[in-house]
């Protein structure tokens, strides 16, 4: 029975955090390039996507590509020489959300773009991919691979993994920070500052913002907290499902996360997803290669607002951050005693059981329903000296955002990852011939002929050779055992060590050929988009998509918001987020609060509107 690859797919802020990533054990990292990515601040230049592939090839680890914004009609030409470049430098995949990128190559309609370069095409989680017959259709129109809506269920992933075609990968987001409004669908931004948007690679990020919740008649309900700002998703624990459910790949969100975050993230998804296909019959990991980390993994020590499994379950609450926006990190105790010392120095104590901390760690608390943070300058027996200590009193509940000691050790690692290796020796005195053979099979052979010594003690020299080649020193090979000859033959420790070099970096380089398997989708001129009329909202911003909606049955297609300023009655975000849910104030659980309710924040006054039946808020400017 062929056996099902799963990947995990990290982010690559640059080259150097995407080495990182495959290092700790990433089967996949997604990267920006030059232009057109949905994060503007982490482009890359075509020549280090090239390096990257270069890095990950040996191992089998895929690289993919953000093009993921929407393009303008007098960017198509520029889109199709950045997407070539990319193509060129090596990447597998192009992840998108604008279909004009099924149409920049020539010829007939189905002689799109990816296929005709032999790359796949990735559905973006911009497109909004929720609906069973949405996915099914972007599987038949020449998607490879639908990342999914980050809300979505676990019955309804069930449920578009029935209806989408058996070829069609789905992708899912399991580690990060979460958009509170469905992706590709949110025009908060624009309305706030007309010159940024999340559709074009520069959100603001508005939902991150203080507001006040106020009712129709100007009463505040709550004031100046972040109302829309949510806490990350930790999906850690609900791989089995995931897997179970048919998911192919498992993203790690942070595409302008560091090095630090990469190494440490991805080493504990590279053991929780370990561990669950090890528990799955008929699944394989799709790349090669161990990386054993030399630190403890703990993803609460890299940025985190606190965890959610956001609706992963169905609707719920305890899914904001009202807060704050910020990184709060772990709790670590709560605050004990205050006091100075003889020079006026603040300090403070934690009660009993708080977790030790020592100098140079970052800590934050809420003094007031204000974030304050600062660094610990020194510890001294149980007493903590902070930079400042402003608003602590006994009981705040003190959080470390930065452990130094635990950053140090990630900035140190020496983690590598390896494939592991078997030598084949064949000797006499007049031929040596070394097989090194990785865990695929691959093999290469190193050969020296010559008249060569009968060895005074045979047992010695298959020792000899054994600790030789047992050394695979700075290389991503690991040489897990070593067959060496029953024969009399003396070879001299320098021919064995440059037969083992030559050896391994010709294996190497070997592998450096096997690209991973690509499967580009044919798209198929006979699918039927699941609406003939598309909206404002769908964002068909170029001839190009306009070009592939018609040719799939659309006929009806509204001027797309993204190419205007959001007016009064626009929805500016759709999202299964509830304000209501959240505060307590469910219509469906008999809320007394019946006005009309909005969002204000300096001069923006924002309606919300709840479809209960769908278990949806609209926030819609006024």
């Amino acid at each position: 029975m062929k056996q099902r690859k799963i990947e995990l797919l990290a982010p690559a802020r640059d080259l150097a955090t995407g080495r990182v990533a495959i290092d700790a054990g990433a089967d996949a990292v997604y990267i920006g390039g030059p232009g057109f990515g949905a994060r503007r601040a982490a482009g890359n230049a075509p020549a280090d996507v090239a390096e990257l592939v270069r890095h990950a090839c040996p191992f089998g680890v895929r690289v993919y590509a953000t093009l993921n914004t929407l393009l303008f009609d007098d960017e198509l030409d520029e889109a199709r020489r950045v997407a070539r470049e990319l193509i060129d430098a090596g990447v597998d995949a192009l992840i998108v959300q604008d279909m004009a990128y099924t149409r920049l190559g020539v010829g007939t309609p189905t002689a799109d773009f990816a296929t005709q370069n032999g790359v796949e095409l990735h559905a973006s989680t911009q497109m909004t991919n929720i609906l069973p017959e949405d996915v099914s259709f972007l599987g038949r129109a020449g998607f490879r691979r639908v990342i999914l809506e980050r809300g979505l269920s676990i019955d309804e992933i069930r449920a578009i993994r029935a209806a989408a075609p058996h070829e069609t990968e789905l992708e899912v987001f399991v580690h990060g920070a979460i958009c509170v409004g469905h992706s590709g669908r949110c025009f908060m931004s624009r309305a706030m500052d007309s010159s940024r948007s999340g559709n074009r690679g520069d959100c603001a990020q508005p939902c991150r913002l203080t507001w006040d919740l106020m009712d129709s008649g100007g009463r505040a309900i709550i004031q100046g907290k972040h109302l829309l700002s949510v806490r990350d998703m930790d999906l850690g624990a609900r791989l089995g499902e995931l897997l179970d459910a048919g998911v192919t790949s498992f993203k790690i969100e942070g595409r302008l996360k560091d090095a630090t975050y990469a190494r440490n993230v991805v080493s504990h998804y590279r053991r929780l997803l370990d561990d669950a296909i090890a528990a799955h019959r008929g699944l394989r990991r799709a790349s090669v290669g161990v990386s054993l980390p030399d630190f403890t993994p703990d993803p609460v020590k890299s940025f985190s607002r606190g965890s959610t499994g956001w609706f992963f379950d169905g609707p719920a609450r305890g899914v904001a951050s009202f807060d704050t926006p910020k990184a709060m990190g772990e709790v670590i105790g709560s605050v004990a005693k205050t006091g100075c010392d003889r020079t006026g120095n603040r300090w403070f104590t934690l009660t009993a059981g708080g977790t030790a901390v020592s100098a140079g760690d970052g800590i934050c608390w809420l003094a007031h329903g204000e974030l304050k943070g600062t660094n610990i300058n020194r510890v001294e027996a149980d007493r903590i000296y902070p930079n400042h200590a402003d608003g602590l009193a006994p009981g705040t509940a003190i959080f470390r955002n930065y452990d130094h000691a635990f950053v140090r050790s990630l900035e140190r690692s020496r983690m590598r990852r390896r494939i592991g290796v078997t030598a084949r020796v064949l000797a006499d005195t007049e031929r040596i011939e070394i097989t090194f053979t990785d865990e695929t099979g691959l093999a290469v052979s190193v050969v020296r002929e010559g008249s060569f010594e009968v060895a005074r003690d045979a047992a010695a020299m298959a020792g000899t050779m054994r600790r030789e080649l047992s050394r695979s020193g700075d290389t991503i090979f690991e040489m897990r055992e070593v067959r060496t000859p029953s024969g009399e033959a003396f070879i001299p420790v320098s021919t064995i060590a440059a037969m083992r070099r030559e050896g391994l970096e010709t294996l190497l380089e070997t592998r450096r050929t096997l690209l991973p398997e690509r499967n580009p989708a044919t798209e198929d001129p006979t699918a039927r988009a699941p609406r003939t009329r598309l909206e404002a909202t769908d964002n068909v911003t170029n001839r190009l998509a306009e070009s592939f909606w018609r040719d799939h049955g659309v006929e009806e297609i509204a001027p797309a918001m993204e190419l205007r300023r959001p007016a009064p009655g626009d929805p500016l975000m759709q999202t299964r987020y509830c304000l209501r849910r959240e505060i307590g104030e469910c219509l469906r659980e008999g809320s007394k609060l019946r006005s009309d309710l909005f969002m204000v924040h300096g001069t923006a006054r924002w309606r919300l509107d709840f479809d209960c039946e769908k278990c949806y808020m609209t926030v819609t400017k006024t």
